[in-house]
């Protein structure tokens, strides 16, 4: 089973900690990288102004993604990996960029040559605990104002390693994560062994950020997509939405996240789930948020769902293949009947999903700045909000590796305001995980939600067995 949770519950074996990270020398000739007129993305130019915002919050507010693998093997090659990690970093031009943020709020992006690159090798010797090693991950990988906030490392056993990527949220998306950990692999073979010919040419981030700031310039309020998003709003008190029960945050500070991951359904029922959404003309994420929204009624008797989902925005071979941030996130709302069962509720919450991806290309960040002169428009930029992912990691090239390998994702403690969720579908079971605020009435809260969500997924799947 993929590994899934928050860093604390990151438990990698003791063991000698080699890491990677950036020579002096990249590090000097990367602070002198010229300014390049593409500008961040929107999804990123967000992120970092609210890392600026809270730079002095006393803990990382930003977030960190640690992608995890065990090798049934204790002589991992130095050399090899230092050449693996040097063309992986080269290979995707996120990773040669960093920002600065004028007083005026501009992000101005500055673009490191790729012979500049250079990571290297520091061994920190034995490490006899597992926090003491996530520790070291944590403070040696630094935030997204700085160039280099990404790191790599590798725990050396007598007959296993365990190696890591540590990286800043603002190159990765959770695709992009997977495909980092896989191509990571697959240049560290071409190197011990011989070149697979499996990995493609990626496509340059910066290209996309281009296109994507091209085509949100063009957008007025007369837009389709925008005046979509200002129904949507205005039909929820101009606000985003939000986790339909209470969260207990405190307003006087910070609230940290909690985690908990649960099994929905093996594979078995998932199949059967699958069949119920297929029967009625829905697929399975269909059924995701017609779950969803049953059991925001059973919970709070709502008689409307409006809910959120980040869709991945590659549209091409080579951007499926290239780490970055490639998302949007797009709307998913419906009616819910008092009394409508699953089987009628789905083509509905299809329908609402299927709308939904018609607004992808329409970046919400783009909208809320657009709408902000609005009195109606209470949604703001840097307004939190709940959402569901959904990926199904069959189609991922490789996926039958992810159990082998012992893979994992973690996540830092970094702030939480709202309910996070990712539903992920593997060849032996379906999970959901949860990120939400760490207090006691959002435990008791997400507990509620996350038993009458699976009561959904089991009755569904139960009735066509």
């Amino acid at each position: 089973m993929v590994g899934f949770g928050l860093i604390d519950e990151w438990q990698p074996p003791p063991g000698r900690l080699i890491g990677w990270v950036a020579s002096p020398r990249a590090l000097e000739r990367a602070a002198r990288a010229p300014e390049h007129p593409v500008p961040p993305s929107h999804q990123q130019e967000e992120y970092l102004r609210l890392a600026d915002r809270h730079s002095e919050a006393g803990f990382r507010y930003s977030g960190l993604c640690v992608v995890t693998a065990e090798i049934p093997a204790g002589d991992l090659d130095r050399e090899a990996m230092t050449t693996a990690v040097n063309a992986f970093l080269q290979r995707h031009d996120s990773f040669r960029t960093w920002f600065t943020l004028g007083s005026g709020g501009t992000v101005q992006r500055h673009l490191v040559a790729a012979e500049d690159v250079e990571f290297v090798p520091v061994d920190y010797g034995e490490i006899y605990d597992s926090e003491t090693i996530r520790e070291h991950v944590e403070k040696t990988t630094p935030g997204p104002l700085t160039w280099d906030c990404f790191t790599f490392g590798a725990i050396e056993r007598a007959e296993s390693t365990t190696v890591y990527l540590a990286a800043d949220h603002l190159h990765t998306d959770a695709f992009g994560q997977y495909i980092a950990g896989f191509e990571l692999a697959m240049l560290y073979v071409s190197q011990v062994w011989q070149d697979s010919g499996m990995l493609a040419e990626p496509a340059s981030y910066l290209d996309y950020c281009a296109r994507e700031r091209a085509y949100t310039e063009q957008l007025t309020l007369n837009s389709p997509g925008v005046r979509r998003w200002s129904q949507l709003l205005r039909g929820n008190d101009g606000r985003l939405p939000c986790f339909p029960m209470d969260l207990g945050k405190r307003m006087d500070g910070y609230n940290r996240s909690a985690h908990r991951t649960v099994t929905l359904m093996d594979a078995a029922a998932a199949e059967r789930f699958d069949r119920v959404c297929g029967d009625q003309g829905a697929e399975f994420t269909g059924g995701i948020f017609a779950a969803a929204a049953l059991a925001e009624r059973e919970l709070t008797g709502s008689d409307y769902y409006f809910g959120m989902t980040p869709i991945s925005t590659r549209v091409s071979a080579a951007e499926r293949a290239s780490v970055g941030w490639y998302v949007n996130l797009v709307p998913v709302a419906f009616p819910i009947g008092a009394r409508t069962p699953f089987t009628r509720m789905v083509p509905m919450a299809q329908r609402a999903y299927d709308d939904g991806l018609l607004l992808a290309p329409t970046a919400l960040h783009r909208v809320l700045h657009l709408l902000r002169s609005d009195p109606e428009i209470k949604a703001g930029p840097g307004s939190a909000h709940p959402m569901i992912s959904y990926v199904d990691t069959r189609e991922l090239s490789g996926s039958e590796y992810l159990d082998l390998a012992d893979c994992g994702v973690y996540a830092n403690r970094a702030a939480s305001e709202e309910v996070l969720m990712w539903i992920n579908r593997f060849p032996e079971h379906t999970t959901l995980s949860v990120i939400y605020p760490d207090t006691p009435a959002a435990h008791d809260s997400v507990d509620r939600y996350v038993t009458a969500l699976a009561a959904v997924f089991t009755e569904v799947a139960g009735k066509a067995a």
